[in-house]
């Protein structure tokens, strides 16, 4: 795996746990 791969897939997880913290925030 590349290292650009990597980095936008952890990119991605991270605005995934964000998006998810908010809606659990906003419940």
């Amino acid at each position: 795996m590349e290292v650009k791969d990597a980095i936008s897939l952890m990119i991605m997880f991270g605005m995934f746990i964000l998006a998810l913290l908010t809606y659990v925030k906003k419940k």
